[in-house]
């Protein structure tokens, strides 16, 4: 059984990594000719959008980010629905999670460590608590400890603590060849590495958060509909264009697919749903 195929060891394995240590890696899953078409479509989006540097210590000084690629190019279409982590990120949240950011990040020598921190620090929660973030980090390129390969601090998922902004705890570098790709609880504690090397170190955060969180982009006003309307339904869904529960989200009782859309993804609200129950008793 390939890695991620819904059931099987190979996706028990990996929700177990996440479970007690915070993370997993999915080495060499991605197809070359689709990280090749990935690096492509970013170099140049990088050169149509001149993008620079985000010029602080968080996004980082000699790193290039770009954000909302959903409505940048279509090859990214196929990165929220990639069968060997989709599964991987429903075991970990469920079937109702939403894609919360996709972003490149570019590492460029001579860049320091980013601040180790949690990806779910916004939400004013106890901790530890059940998995709100599952996020990932594609290997466009190789990662390794010089260029500035994802570093974690296994098993902080469970800590009580969020990590003091600034400070450097012990923490591993999470290597892997180009191909691969990082999951891990957003409750972990983590961050990108310093740039030692003289290349640059090129990955996509595919980002997924629960249905009942709000998004860190927002999809719905940041991608035109037209061009949500070409996207196949579970991507449509991923992006917010469903319900939570078939609930949360809704408009005038449609789901957002039907009432923007116009298309019929057959939502009935909750409330209709457990009519019959209540009735046949």
């Amino acid at each position: 059984m390939q890695t991620g195929e819904r059931g099987g060891p190979d996706l028990d394995r990996h929700l177990e990594a996440i479970e007690v240590q915070g993370y997993t890696v999915l080495e060499r899953v991605i197809p070359m000719t689709l990280v090749e078409a990935l690096n492509d479509a970013l170099m140049r989006l990088e050169h149509e959008l001149s993008t620079t540097p985000g010029g602080n210590l968080f996004e980082g000084h000699h790193t290039i980010r770009i954000y909302n690629l959903l409505a940048r190019d279509p090859v990214f279409q196929q990165v929220p629905v990639f069968p060997a982590l989709l599964p991987i990120v429903e075991g970990v949240l469920d079937r109702g999670a939403l894609i919360s950011s996709l972003s490149s990040i570019s590492i460029d020598p001579g860049e320091t460590a980013q601040p180790i921190h949690v990806d779910d620090a916004l939400i004013r929660l106890p901790r530890p608590h059940p998995a709100l973030v599952c996020n990932s980090m594609w290997a466009l390129t190789d990662f390794t400890e010089e260029n500035g390969a994802t570093r974690i601090v296994p098993g902080s998922h469970r800590s009580v603590d969020k990590p003091e902004y600034g400070s450097h705890p012990e923490s591993i570098p999470a290597e892997m060849p180009k191909g691969s790709i990082l999951v891990w609880n957003g409750s972990l504690w983590h961050g990108g590495g310093a740039n030692r090397s003289g290349e640059r170190r090129v990955g996509i955060a595919m980002n997924y958060c629960a249905g009942f969180i709000r998004q860190q982009e927002n999809q719905q006003l940041g991608i035109p509909l037209s061009l949500v309307k070409t996207f196949e339904p579970r991507l449509q869904e991923l992006a917010g264009f469903g319900t939570y529960s078939n609930l949360m989200g809704h408009i005038d009782k449609q789901s957002p697919a039907q009432a923007l859309l116009g298309t019929d993804d057959g939502f009935r609200s909750v409330w209709d749903l457990i009519e019959p129950e209540k009735t046949a008793g």
